[in-house]
């Protein structure tokens, strides 16, 4: 990312990386921590603590409630940062594992109750959260959900699953959308903090991902009595925020997924200047160069994309499409990184949970989370025909 910063963003990232290369990675060195290892809570909750502590963990939050108010632009250089690093559990140096961006778009609708129970303890590291919206039967077309939230009297009763909910595995309460009005379509989805503690909700750890990291989980609500004084803002409203939340969930997707590709083209470039073959290191060979080359120019293109698009989202515009042309844009041609730095280091890189592999299994999973690139180029082609 650029080193264009500000002192104070410069300050932090000199920080983080001290503390990337000097904590967290020997940590997980010691304890022999693979890619595909199941984390226990403690261990994720001490790096929440710990980033906490630092001023790293929930950095984008405003002030007033322990943050330090980054912008989107200085997020994404972080972001990008963290995933570039090679520790394996860097989605949870900043929070993205159940932590502080899972919440905070939903200040502004807390009530008092809401932020003691659950809005502080995420932000102070004490809890963590997910959010639950799809279903098996609705992924990208959320209108269709079916999980409902019935009145009973002071309470909803909840019942429905939710599919392939990202850091369940690590959270303590879901952001739940459900259908409090089914006569109203997208107007009728509400959404409801749920205790996963409580009576009647289960998790199902059948959906291990291709990247084989234990994530995500379904969770199953059986008849789930939720006091109403959970309902975030007002009923119906939850579609809205969901959508809000997604827009620039997508831009943020983005420097993990440049980081990652920084991280296999910087191994690349190590492999190719130090592998031999036919009577010197392979860089001299055209075919490598030229395939360094387009990996470099595509993190140039992408980089800049996100930054540009992050700086309007500071500046207050609406970057729906753009957010779409993001995801779409940097999804695809980090894979297409991924896949030339596999192909650079040949039989290497094609050892399972080698670096570089397990980059281009996470860089592929991005072409479908958050939205498929057929999803955003839906939404891209919608805006420009507006």
């Amino acid at each position: 990312m650029p080193q264009d910063t500000s002192p104070a963003l410069a300050g932090l990232r000199a920080r983080l990386q001290q503390y990337l290369q000097d904590e967290l990675i020997p940590l997980e060195q010691s304890l022999g921590l693979g890619y595909e290892d199941k984390f226990a809570r403690d261990l994720v909750k001490s790096v929440w603590k710990r980033c906490r502590e630092l001023g790293f963990y929930g950095a984008q939050l405003p002030r007033e409630i322990g943050g330090q108010g980054l912008s989107y632009r200085d997020l994404c250089t972080l972001k990008d940062d963290v995933a570039a690093s090679g520790a394996i559990l860097f989605p949870h140096v900043l929070g993205d594992w159940g932590g502080p961006s899972r919440i905070g778009n939903l200040i502004q609708y807390a009530t008092p109750y809401q932020r003691d129970r659950y809005i502080m303890p995420v932000v102070n590291a004490e809890r963590g959260a997910c959010f639950a919206m799809t279903e098996p039967q609705s992924g990208s077309d959320a209108t269709r959900l079916q999980t409902a939230a019935v009145p009973d009297g002071d309470d909803y009763i909840v019942t429905g699953t939710k599919h392939y909910i990202t850091a369940s595995m690590f959270a303590d309460f879901a952001i739940t959308m459900c259908v409090t009005d089914p006569a109203r379509g997208a107007d009728g989805i509400s959404a409801i903090f749920i205790d996963l503690d409580s009576p009647g909700v289960s998790l199902v750890h059948d959906c291990v991902p291709m990247t084989g990291q234990y994530v995500d989980a379904d969770i199953v609500f059986d008849r789930v009595r939720v006091p109403k004084k959970n309902l975030i803002g007002q009923e119906g409203q939850g579609f809205k925020i969901a959508m809000n939340r997604i827009s620039v969930n997508r831009l943020l997707h983005c420097p993990t997924m440049i980081g990652l590709a920084r991280q296999a083209f910087r191994l690349a470039v190590d492999y190719a200047k130090h592998r031999q073959q036919f009577g010197g290191p392979i860089s001299r060979f055209q075919a490598i160069q030229h395939m360094l080359a387009d990996m470099a120019t595509a993190l140039y293109a992408c980089e800049h994309m996100v930054l540009a698009t992050a700086a309007r989202a500071d500046a207050g515009e609406d970057v729906r499409d753009a957010a779409s042309m993001c995801k779409l844009f940097v999804s695809e041609r980090c894979f297409e990184i991924a896949d030339k730095a596999m192909q650079i280091h040949g039989n290497v890189g094609v050892t399972k949970n080698h670096p570089v592999e397990f980059i281009f299994r996470r860089l592929r999973l991005y072409r479908i989370v958050t939205g498929t690139s057929e999803i955003q180029r839906n939404t891209i082609a919608k805006g420009i025909l507006a």
